[in-house]
């Protein structure tokens, strides 16, 4: 039930991407950038300096800098430490008791952290709307649209992208910010996203439509 040891893989390339169903493009009045998941806990299981996790980060950085420039408010879903069997519910079956009340654990890396301004939401449950704010921030800023980055791909980003979709909120996976278990899991995660549910990009391309 412990997360797996995951192998370095090389992240999906633009010309690598899934065919999108629909034609959405991101508008910067209209978004809002959740951080997902990226918690010391969850990345650990990757190698450290090797892809995904180098351009995972990096990528996360970049958006974070210029959406922040923007104006775009900046939500981080973030799982809380020591939680009680009640509390983890269904997830306690799959995945064991979570992570520890240990604050290195808990931590967002430096590069990509909170910072003043930003909105950190508890987080219960794979979809990042579940008992959370997230769907009242967005429509309490007038807001429809979510840009996702963060890990893992396959599990709490898609869930959130189909749970949004749900809620007639427009989802962006950024296929070069987010990480999975394997290279498998996270192109299947990018083709069902891209044919259900959302539209997937990259980096760069949301970077030239600022």
């Amino acid at each position: 039930m412990a997360l797996p040891a995951i192998a370095p893989y090389p992240l999906p390339a633009a010309d690598e991407l899934p065919a999108n169903r629909v034609s959405w493009s991101v508008d910067p009045a209209r978004a809002v950038l959740l951080v997902h998941d990226l918690q010391q806990h969850f990345l650990s299981a990757f190698p450290a300096g090797e892809q995904p996790l180098t351009g995972l980060l990096g990528n996360t950085a970049r958006l974070l800098k210029e959406y922040r420039r923007l104006g775009v408010p900046v939500v981080y879903s973030a799982q809380r430490g020591g939680q009680t069997p009640e509390e983890r519910g269904l997830q306690l079956d799959f995945w064991g008791p979570g992570v520890a009340d240990d604050a290195e654990k808990l931590a967002v890396p430096e590069a990509v952290a909170p910072e003043d301004g930003d909105t950190v939401l508890t987080k219960w449950k794979y979809s990042a709307f579940v008992r959370t704010g997230l769907a009242d921030l967005l429509h309490g800023t007038d807001r429809d649209q979510l840009v996702i980055v963060g890990v893992y791909a396959h599990i709490g980003v898609l869930m959130t992208a189909a749970d949004a979709w749900q809620r007639d909120l427009k989802a962006f996976v950024v296929a070069d910010a987010v990480a999975d278990f394997s290279r498998e899991d996270h192109d299947l995660a990018l083709r069902w996203a891209a044919g259900r549910c959302a539209v997937v990009t990259t980096t760069d391309a949301l970077l030239k439509e600022v």
